[in-house]
């Protein structure tokens, strides 16, 4: 896939001013591909309170729930359309034993989660409830296999109990009240094996990974997507000698991108300074950097795409809130965030050719959560609004695009987009607009190769804020600003010779319906 470059150009415009931007829509463009749903993937981890006290809060709970599974929170992800969900982990996964996670609750194995600050898990959210939950919401399901410190026979055995009709493991999932099986497409073959997933080299993986891969067997008529654990970062020699190795035996090939400037020194996630924001944001942009290199790496032993690279683990990371255990990561969010994830996903955009999938870390109470909750209060973060407005590329047909505007350079020397376009064509045209701009709202012009809008509709995500660092400073909190950030219609769209025209402020995400 061909992708257009957004064009440097000096601007030298004073504060509060509007640059001119025109932006060019390609709805003529012939053999585009599909963006895939998988795109706005979530992940699961037993840590902190992401499970426990946010999906999970049992049956007994007076708080309101779904046999087990908060209320509130399944009616926020059904509309949020989740389209795929990884569990258990992350790291926990490597020391995760799935028989300890089934049969009565009262009587399974109560473990010291090691990676994450220590606490007891009492495995009270195992296989049935992940499943059910995937099920409840709509979700397909993607499960990441322990390689770390587990067996082929323990994960063969655990495809087995989830997808096999009959057979010894089938009886048993039987007897635990699930009759028939689940369908499971997706399967990690480990999780960060180069680290915490067991300090591996990537020849030892290789290897590892293909006694994993013919013995996890595909049951009556249930059909594995099956991923290999992919590399650090920058780490392309991994990428090159598994596909060298491997990519006849693996359907995708996964790699972790966080967004954090020093891993000894993390940002507090809330009231911070200019030059932070902007280093933050252009961190975020170095991802397509390593989308790009991993890909071509790829392109030498797969020129047809066969196989999928998929992004299982991304986004921010800061300092976790003051008075919560470090352990937990658990983080305010942000307007900054919200830029972050539109910036993010219009790059990923431009690369589903060979990505499948990305997964943001975490869905609820850890790092760039989608939902935040306290006690029966419950928020949605701004990052939550920019997924639940993007939904509609989900499956569309991916547009190319021409940007007039300006690559600016962050003071860590990084570079990121002052604004920046995506779209898609479905039921109509979907284009997504991120303002990264703390300074300079934006005067857009859209033009089209031949579409002549009859009617457009637009919903705009903002902070609350006098000047543009008090906008993207702005959270939801519990309480009185639990509405602080949320999208509202944006009405000053005009349809003007077959173009549209509108203004984009500073530090705003929005996305318009075209027909």
């Amino acid at each position: 896939m061909k992708k257009v470059l957004i064009t440097a150009a000096v601007m030298a415009l004073s504060l509060g001013a509007a640059a001119q931007v025109k932006v060019n829509v390609h709805e003529s463009a012939k053999d585009q591909p599909v963006i895939p749903k998988e795109i706005y993937g979530q992940f699961a981890e037993h840590l902190g309170r992401c499970i426990y006290d946010g999906l999970w809060v049992g049956e007994d709970s007076d708080i309101p729930n779904i046999n087990g599974y908060r209320k509130d929170i399944v009616e926020a992800l059904k509309e949020l359309k989740v389209p795929v969900l990884r569990w258990p982990g992350g790291c926990f996964a490597d020391e995760y034993h799935w028989m300890d996670g089934i049969g009565p609750k009262d009587k399974r194995a109560k473990i010291v989660n090691s990676n994450w600050g220590g606490t007891i898990e009492d495995n009270s959210f195992g296989t049935h409830e992940f499943l059910n939950l995937c099920e409840l919401i709509g979700t397909e399901p993607y499960i990441s296999g322990n390689v770390g410190s587990g067996s082929v026979e323990e994960l063969a055995k655990w495809v087995e109990y989830m997808t096999a009709e009959n057979g010894s493991m089938a009886e048993l999932r039987k007897s635990n009240g699930r009759e028939k099986p689940w369908k499971v497409k997706y399967l990690g073959v480990g999780n960060e094996s180069w680290g915490c997933g067991g300090n591996m080299d990537p020849d030892y993986y290789s290897d590892l990974y293909k006694r994993y891969a013919i013995y996890c067997r595909e049951y009556d008529g249930n059909r594995l997507y099956k991923i290999a654990s992919g590399a650090n970062g920058g780490d392309y020699n991994w990428t090159k000698v598994l596909m060298d190795d491997i990519r006849q035996d693996m359907s995708g090939l996964s790699f972790h991108f966080y967004s954090v400037i020093e891993w000894n020194n993390k940002l507090n996630a809330t009231n911070f300074p200019e030059d932070e924001y902007y280093n933050t944001i252009a961190k975020a942009c170095e991802v397509e950097q390593l989308i790009r290199t991993h890909s071509s790496v790829m392109d030498i032993y797969d020129p047809h795409k066969r196989v999928g690279l998929l992004l299982d683990e991304w986004g921010t990371w800061y300092n976790v809130e003051p008075g919560t255990n470090p352990g937990h990561l658990f983080q305010q969010n942000t307007m900054r965030d919200a830029i972050v994830a539109g910036l993010s996903l219009n790059i990923f955009h431009d690369y589903v050719d060979r990505l499948k999938m990305a997964n943001i870390a975490q869905i609820v109470n850890v790092l760039q959560s989608m939902i935040l909750t306290k006690g029966k209060d419950m928020v949605l973060t701004p990052t939550y609004h920019v997924f639940r407005m993007y939904n509609v590329h989900q499956d569309a047909t991916y547009l190319p695009t021409d940007c007039s505007s300006a690559v600016c350079t962050a003071p860590s020397g990084q570079n990121y987009p002052d604004l920046s376009v995506t779209a898609s064509k479905s039921d109509a045209v979907h284009i997504s607009l991120v303002n990264s701009s703390l300074s300079e709202d934006k005067e857009i012009e859209i033009s089209f190769d031949s579409l002549k809008p009859k009617s457009v509709s637009a919903e705009i995500l903002r902070g609350a804020g006098k000047d543009g660092l008090q906008s993207v400073n702005a959270y939801n909190d519990f309480g009185k600003n639990a509405r602080n950030v949320e999208p509202v219609a944006l009405k000053d769209v005009k349809i003007d010779g077959g173009k549209l025209r509108l203004t984009v402020p500073t530090a705003s995400v929005i996305v318009l319906s075209v027909k």
